[in-house]
């Protein structure tokens, strides 16, 4: 199992986004950290005979930041040796991914900005 993120896009009608954001912001969830959990959640009736067990379809990210850490490592070297910095990337890249949306978000809400001449990213009402 590859631990590659890529990204996957959908479109939707923005009163559909915001329900998402704001049952994302009450469970304390990014949006793509919901919609992978509320995705897989949905996948779980639609498991058909013969083609994925329920077990197969529970093995998934339907619980962010739930999994155990040693399960995440036994997962990433069943297929061979890990190096440290695969086990790091294992472990770190939802981090990366929630900062991502994380700042993406702030920026739509104008609450931040990306300023080269400051060197980073700055509050907008400041």
């Amino acid at each position: 199992m590859s631990e590659e993120r890529v990204a996957v896009k959908t479109y939707v009608p923005a009163y559909q986004r915001e329900t998402w954001r704001g049952h994302a912001d009450d469970l304390g969830m990014s949006l793509s950290e919901f919609l992978r959990t509320m995705t897989q959640a949905g996948r779980r009736g639609f498991v058909e005979a013969g083609s994925t067990t329920a077990a197969e379809a529970d093995n998934t990210d339907a619980n962010p930041g739930g999994q155990g850490l040693e399960e995440l490592v036994l997962e990433v070297v069943a297929d061979g040796p890990a190096s440290w910095e695969d086990l790091v990337d294992a472990a770190t890249g939802d981090v990366e991914d929630r900062l991502d949306d994380t700042l993406s978000q702030l920026q739509e809400e104008g609450q931040l900005r990306y300023s080269g001449r400051d060197g980073g990213y700055v509050r907008s009402d400041r």
